[in-house]
C-alpha cells in the first residue's frame, strides 16, 4: 500500500492511498514542530526545531537522534542515496551536520559556521546567521542551499564543504549580477546526466549552472522557492513562480530549458494572491507540491492535472514516502 509521511508543524503524520483517495492512518510526535522527514531501510528520521528524533517501527515509538548536534533547530534532512546511513542536517543558523550511523551520532562540518560567520549571513525573518534548506546530490558531488547565504559545493561526498564559484557568499539582497547567483538560494537540484548541471530557485529568480557552479544563468526573473527537473530530459522543468514572497504564486512549466515557459496550472485557480509552492516532491509518476499555507497538491506526471489531497491538513512543511 502506497504510503506517504509528512511533518507538519504538529507532529508527524502517517497517510495510506485507499481506493481512490489519501487518509490519515496514524499521527505521533504531536509536541513537535517538525520541519523536514527522511525515511529509508524502515528507518524515519524527523528535523524538527528541537533536534532530531528516530523511529524504528514506522513511527510508532521515537528516540531523540541528536548526539553531537551543536545546533537543534533542523530546516533540512537528507540522505544521500548512495550511501547507506549517511545522513545530512541543515540547521538555522546555518550549519551543515553528518552522519554514518542512522542519525545516532552527527558531526558538524565547521567551515561551514566560518563562512557563515565570515561572510555574516542573515535571514530577512529571523534574527538567527542564515539557515541550510535544500541539498542535492551526485555522486561524490554534493551541493547544500544557504538562505541568505549562497551555494556550497562539496567533492568528497558532504565531508568537506565550500563556496561554489559563482557564490561569492555575500547576503546582499541586492545579489549580484550574473555570471554570479543571488545569495537567497531556497533549494537545488542536480541533474542524474551531469554533477555540473545543477538548478537553483531563489529569491532573485531561477537559476541553471553548466560547469558545477562557476558560473549561473538566470533563466526566469521571478520570486521562487521549488523546482522539479525531469530525471529524463534536463530541458523539462516544472517551477513555482511568483511575484514575491508568497504573492501571486503559479506552477509553470519549460520544455526547451527554460527559454520559454507556459502555464501548468491545469485544475487550480492561479495567481494565488497569497501563495507559492514552497517545495516539490516525485513519487514514481506523480509530483505532490507542498504549498506555503501547508495544503498539499497531487498530479500526475502525464497529465499535470492538480488536485488538493488531504484537505483537512493545512500545516505540512514538507513529504517523503520510504525508501
Amino acid at each position: 500500500m502506497k504510503r506517504l509521511i509528512l511533518a507538519t508543524e504538529t507532529g508527524l503524520l502517517i497517510c495510506e492511498y485507499d481506493s481512490d483517495h489519501w487518509k490519515e492512518c496514524a499521527r505521533t510526535l504531536t509536541d513537535q514542530q517538525v520541519t523536514s522527514v527522511i525515511a529509508r531501510e524502515g528507518v524515519i528520521l524527523t528535523g524538527t526545531t528541537n533536534g532530531v528524533f528516530r523511529s524504528d517501527d514506522e513511527g510508532q515509538t521515537w528516540e531523540e537522534a541528536s548526539s553531537g548536534l551543536a545546533t537543534w533547530h533542523i530546516r533540512w534532512m537528507a540522505f544521500h542515496p548512495d550511501i547507506s546511513d549517511f545522513e545530512f542536517a541543515g540547521t538555522e543558523p546555518a550549519n551543515i551536520f553528518i552522519s554514518h550511523n542512522g542519525g545516532n551520532s552527527w558531526r558538524a562540518c565547521p567551515e561551514v559556521a566560518q563562512l557563515r560567520d565570515n561572510h555574516k549571513w542573515s535571514l530577512p525573518y529571523s534574527p538567527e546567521a542564515g539557515c541550510i534548506r535544500g541539498f542535492a546530490f551526485h555522486g561524490s558531488r554534493v551541493y547544500a542551499a544557504a538562505e541568505v547565504g549562497g551555494v556550497l559545493r562539496s567533492d568528497d561526498r558532504g565531508e568537506t564543504w565550500q563556496l561554489a564559484e559563482g557564490s561569492d557568499g555575500n547576503p546582499d539582497l541586492e545579489g549580484p549580477p550574473e555570471p554570479l547567483i543571488y545569495p537567497d538560494v531556497h533549494s537545488l537540484e542536480v541533474h542524474p546526466s551531469s554533477p555540473d548541471l545543477v538548478y537553483a530557485p531563489t529569491g532573485g529568480g531561477f537559476y541553471r549552472s553548466k560547469d558545477g557552479g562557476k558560473t549561473w544563468r538566470l533563466l526566469y526573473d521571478c520570486y521562487c522557492r521549488a523546482v522539479w527537473v525531469d530525471p529524463l530530459e534536463s530541458e523539462h522543468m516544472i517551477l513555482s513562480p511568483a511575484d514575491g514572497v508568497d504573492r501571486n504564486g503559479r506552477i509553470e512549466e519549460s520544455r526547451d530549458g527554460g527559454e520559454t515557459w507556459s502555464m501548468a496550472s491545469s485544475g487550480l485557480q492561479v495567481p494565488w494572491r497569497r501563495g507559492m509552492v514552497e517545495r516539490f516532491f516525485q513519487s514514481d509518476d506523480e509530483l505532490f507540491a507542498v504549498l506555503s499555507n501547508g495544503q498539499v497538491l497531487n498530479a500526475s506526471l502525464s497529465a499535470l492535472e492538480w488536485k488538493r489531497i488531504l484537505p483537512n491538513i493545512s500545516d505540512v512543511n514538507a513529504i517523503t514516502t520510504m525508501v
